[in-house]
């Protein structure tokens, strides 16, 4: 269960059992409706479950609650609302061991 905002917040509460490849999915605006539309980019919050049943119910009650208490929740642990997978689909630079060190 995870929940995404917009830089106004926004906010959608989603589920999947790939959380990684779903946020690049919402950064790179491949999901068409809500979120597209109100450029929901942002992981906010996320809780991990090892039952889909489990995070199905979960997401289904976040889902009915008002959003003072979605937005309690999320300030619980991410006060400042900074988005939890800013690097998500960035390039990664690959180093290299320091030449220096490479036995010859």
């Amino acid at each position: 269960m995870y929940m995404m905002a917009s830089r106004s917040r926004v906010l959608y509460v989603g589920m999947t059992g790939f959380l990684h490849s779903r946020v690049l999915q919402h950064k790179s605006g491949e999901i068409e409706g809500f979120t597209k539309r109100y450029n929901i980019t942002r992981l906010v919050y996320y809780e991990p479950y090892k039952y889909v049943k489990n995070a199905i119910a979960r997401e289904t009650e976040v889902k009915k609650w008002y959003r003072a208490k979605k937005v309690a929740l999320i300030e619980g642990v991410n006060p400042t609302w900074e988005d939890l997978a800013a690097d998500c689909g960035k390039r990664a630079e690959l180093r290299t061991a320091d030449s220096s060190l490479r036995s010859e």
